[in-house]
């Protein structure tokens, strides 16, 4: 008895410990945040946008209409598609400047220093 027990901790340990459950953990919890902040924008581009605009195509309720259930989910599929491109999109523009400001590589810079003072003193020589 005492060695399946040894043998299951073993094995649940060697689990734990390979990592991917551990990665994908972190990646559940940032995901469930990522997914507040995505229903935030969603909800306020829902309440701000389209339901003026379903107001003012007097779409009282699509939900009653015989595939209502569908075109609701395919607009709210859309929306989110959006937010999230949207989101993702920020994220590379921020990325983007991060690396324009990335300091100089002094060593290339070197480098090019080297070759043309090496280039003017064969002008030179000349």
């Amino acid at each position: 008895m005492a060695s399946r027990r040894s043998s299951f901790l073993t094995d649940f340990k060697d689990f734990i410990n390979k990592g991917n459950v551990v990665d994908l953990a972190v990646a559940v919890v940032i995901g469930g945040a990522f997914g507040k902040v995505v229903d935030a924008v969603v909800s306020l581009v829902m309440t701000g946008v389209l339901q003026p605009a379903l107001k003012a195509a007097q779409v009282e309720s699509i939900n009653a209409w015989p595939a209502g259930a569908v075109i609701v989910a395919l607009i709210n599929f859309l929306v989110i598609a959006f937010v999230v491109f949207l989101i993702v999109r920020a994220i590379e523009a921020f990325k983007r400047t991060e690396k324009a400001v990335a300091p100089p590589d002094t060593q290339a810079q070197l480098a090019s220093a080297v070759t043309r003072l090496a280039d003017a003193l064969d002008r030179q020589a000349l």
